[in-house]
């Protein structure tokens, strides 16, 4: 198993995608130093009798409530039952892995006040593979990812559920298999642990890494339905990008450039092409796909600065010194997801179109519905549907959490982010893209069965031999739902963008 040291604060995104991957985390950098000083900080206080919210006070509403150092510690277990109060499906294992390593990570920044043994639970958790059931709706995205939080807390202490190395178990049990000592809260911790906004940021890095490998196989596709559609080549002529000056568009038209470059396919119709331009879906893929790639960096560095951050509250600033603020308020998070929502959506409306074309007899010049004896056989009539509803499910999901708000804890918590579900959806959003690119990429490979036995491009065809792999071409009506299936783990997996040789998730995180 793959280990990743973390440096608290100055962690790179592609650590947190390879623990979202199946690393585990160790922490490095100052964090003993800083963690022994935050914890001194908070028992001094304590031994001082000062009132501090969160220390020796009521949370949210019931912040004026003042309790007796003796209930201390009940009064930090009592938080974290009673806000395990969330519903829906469990969060997925990668996203409960990242999100132990995150909590870990904003933890060993000091600020917290933490003993060393909370941020122990968390990473020895994370490498013995005991990842709590964590349920995903419950958080409105302010005061800290408070329901989720608590749920992965309360599984640390031995309540709720664990998935110990993918088998799903009572905590307590858990925690004894896997040699784990049941997590007991001293003062402030607890409270530490919920706040923060680890859970909607997990949730929007894990959105980030499938939606880049989605990009990739996007790119991918566009430039096979190019060649398949026997389109021009020429839009994506770096002088026309350079007059626009936007970086995206200049990048994403030398991507498409070098995938098509030394098709045979392309070669057959360059001179005495009789098409004076085509339909937007292939000539605008730069314009479209090259302004998806100024979000997708754009996220990447709000995201990148959220993950390294310390977000819950009160923080420890100094001795004598902990201090309420807001920074568990998710609003960065809430309007990163939006952007993404938006932009996969985007991906797939595109992909879609291209779809289109390619069943289209009128705008392709290929048998309908790529279809051999068609009318006997529908080949790919409905998997363009598909494609179609996945796409119009996407632009319903697409429309912005961050616009919402509803008052919660009596009104002291009166404006809230929604960033948790605006990037819950950011996974499903993905698979749905995924697919409709899949559906494309299938239909793409059966049209340059109709120009063999010319080739496509040298970057192309290790595509059109991993889709071979699994999907044989369509010679007649088959149950196609296999191969769908498919093509969208090749989506999903990056295997699409590997053989083409791109990476846009590295692109991202550099």
């Amino acid at each position: 198993m793959t280990t990743v040291s973390l440096n608290p604060g100055a962690a790179h995104l592609t650590d947190w995608r390879a623990i979202l991957d199946g690393a585990v985390a160790s922490l490095g950098g100052e964090s003993a130093k800083n963690i022994a000083s935050g914890q001194k900080i908070v028992e001094e206080i304590v031994a001082a009798g000062t009132v501090t919210y969160g220390v020796n006070t009521g949370f949210g509403k019931l912040a004026s409530v003042r309790i007796a150092d003796a209930d201390l510690a009940k009064l930090q277990s009592n938080l974290i039952l009673s806000h395990a109060v969330g519903t829906g499906p469990a969060l997925p294992d990668g996203v409960v892995r990242l999100l132990l390593a995150m909590k870990a990570a904003s933890l060993a920044r000091g600020a917290s006040g933490v003993r060393p043994i909370v941020i122990e639970a968390l990473t020895n958790a994370l490498k013995a593979d005991a990842l709590p059931v964590i349920p995903a709706k419950g958080s409105v995205g302010a005061s800290g990812d408070l329901a989720p939080l608590a749920h992965m807390t309360a599984a640390l202490m031995g309540y709720g559920e664990i998935r110990l190395k993918g088998e799903t178990l009572p905590a307590a049990e858990a925690l004894k298999r896997a040699g784990l000592t049941t997590l007991a809260l001293g003062a402030k911790e607890g409270l530490a642990l919920i706040n923060g906004t680890q859970v909607s940021t997990t949730l929007a890095l894990t959105g980030l890494a499938a939606i880049a490998r989605v990009f990739d196989a996007a790119l991918v596709a566009g430039a096979l339905s190019v060649d398949a559609l026997k389109g021009s080549d020429t839009p994506f002529d770096p002088r026309i990008q350079t007059l626009r000056g936007q970086p995206g568009q200049i990048k994403v038209a030398k991507i498409l450039l070098d995938l098509i470059a030394g098709s045979a396919i392309r070669e057959s119709h360059r001179h005495g092409d009789s098409k004076v331009q085509d339909p937007y879906s292939l000539r605008c893929q730069p314009q479209v796909m090259g302004a998806v790639h100024g979000l997708l960096a754009n996220v990447a560095a709000t995201l990148s600065i959220e993950a390294n951050a310390v977000t819950d509250n009160p923080l420890v600033l100094g001795p004598g010194e902990i201090v309420s603020g807001g920074n568990f308020h998710a609003e960065p998070v809430a309007f990163a997801a939006d952007i993404l929502a938006m932009a996969v959506c985007e991906i797939g409306n595109l992909s879609e179109r291209r779809m289109a074309l390619l069943v289209d007899p009128v705008m392709s010049g290929l048998p309908p519905f790529l279809a051999r004896d068609a009318g006997l056989n529908s080949g790919f009539m409905i998997a363009q549907v598909t494609a179609a509803a996945l796409a119009s499910e996407n632009k319903q999901k697409a429309y912005p959490a961050s616009v919402d708000t509803i008052p919660t804890s009596a009104n002291q918590e009166d404006h809230v982010s929604m960033a948790t579900h605006g990037a819950f959806r950011l996974i499903d959003m993905a698979k749905n893209a995924a697919s409709i690119i899949g559906v494309e990429l299938m239909a793409a490979a059966e049209a340059i069965e109709h120009h063999r036995p010319l080739k496509t491009s040298a970057r192309l065809e290790p595509v059109l031999a991993l889709l071979r792999s699994k999907i044989a071409p369509l010679t007649e009506d088959r149950y196609l739902a296999p191969d769908l299936a498919a093509a969208t783990e090749f989506v999903l997996s990056g295997a699409v963008g590997k053989a083409a040789g791109l990476d846009s998730f590295a692109e991202c995180s550099a």
